[in-house]
């Protein structure tokens, strides 16, 4: 009973901290898609943040003033992404893959050129990075027969950025449906000409909504090297940024739905990293590679499943020209 217990709080934990970077770009992309513009630089723009977050937290940065920047760089690169698609109505998915070559590329040689460690920047020392808020308490409940740890490793060991993103779903939600500019944000995605013709700025709305997804990828890929990891290597953000994508999807455009869907994703790796080693009766051994292609196989049964019956904003994908 107890190591069943500790095995299902293991998992929660587990589950959680996955699903952080998930929920931040599947919400960031919900404001950027609610607007109507496509954002598939979501990866680009986590990676750059995790790799700006990881250099300056290696060279001492305090984590809150590296999780600025990086959502300074985040939303730097979103208003690249906002310049091509919204101001000269270039093509969105076109902008959005280009940025997360170039994003790629970049940081890994950057991190090569700087660090001399194959494009990986030195660890991040413990005062830089974001710990468990309650420590203290975690071990204090740990000792308690069943709640214990799942209190312990489900809610206490959480860093800073774990109770954020839990905390930005529901405030998104509001944001987007409860708030003016949420109204004037999804019918800015629905009928761009109506908004105009109310005498809102199309262009501005839409400014705002990819730089505010800009900023969610920027806390998403702090996440990565100052929490969940302590420094960065090439393209770690290993396609989360597309899975995002695909709850999103999954979700609806919805934040809430998005975010559940991304706790799927994050138990079901959970649970592919604790099957590792693990024999199966009649099966034997479960295969590394099977358990490391099942996040990504899960990605593609959504999208294959969900895509066409999802019910896209009436004008995503379509750039906005103000009749004179």
């Amino acid at each position: 009973m107890n190591e069943t217990v500790l095995i299902v709080a293991s998992v929660l934990g587990a589950t959680l901290r996955i699903a952080v970077p998930l929920v931040l770009c599947a919400l960031a992309g919900a404001f950027s898609e609610r607007a109507g513009i496509i954002d598939i630089g979501l990866e680009g723009k986590m990676l750059a943040a995790a790799f700006t977050a990881a250099c300056l937290g290696a060279i001492g940065w305090p984590a809150p003033a590296a999780l600025a920047a990086a959502m300074a760089v985040a939303t730097a690169l979103a208003l690249v992404h906002a310049f091509a698609c919204i101001t000269h109505r270039g093509d969105q998915i076109v902008s959005s893959v280009a940025l997360n070559i170039i994003v790629a590329g970049l940081t890994a040689v950057l991190g090569l050129v700087w660090f001399h460690r194959g494009g990986q920047t030195p660890g991040v020392p413990d005062a830089g990075r974001f710990t468990a808020l309650f420590p203290a308490a975690a071990a204090a409940v740990n000792e308690w027969p069943v709640i214990g740890p799942l209190l312990a490793d489900g809610v206490l060991r959480h860093d800073a950025l774990v109770w954020l993103a839990a905390a930005l779903v529901p405030a998104s939600w509001w944001l987007m449906y409860r708030t003016r500019f949420g109204l004037r944000l999804r019918a800015v995605g629905e009928n761009p000409a109506m908004v105009d013709a109310a005498g809102i700025s199309v262009t501005w709305l839409r400014y705002r909504a990819v730089m505010l997804a800009g900023a969610l990828c920027g806390i998403a890929g702090t996440y990565l090297t100052l929490a969940q990891n302590a420094s960065f290597s090439p393209n770690m953000t290993a396609g989360r940024g597309f899975m995002a994508l695909a709850a999103m999807v999954f979700g609806q455009w919805h934040p809430a739905r998005a975010g559940v869907a991304c706790l799927l994703f994050g138990f079901l790796d959970a649970v592919a990293i604790r099957l590792q080693g693990v024999h199966l009766p009649l099966v034997g051994a479960v295969p590394v590679e099977l358990i490391q292609a099942l996040p990504y196989v899960f990605t593609v049964v959504l999208l294959a499943g969900f895509f066409g019956r999802a019910e896209a904003p009436a004008a995503l994908g379509r750039s906005y020209a103000k009749e004179r």
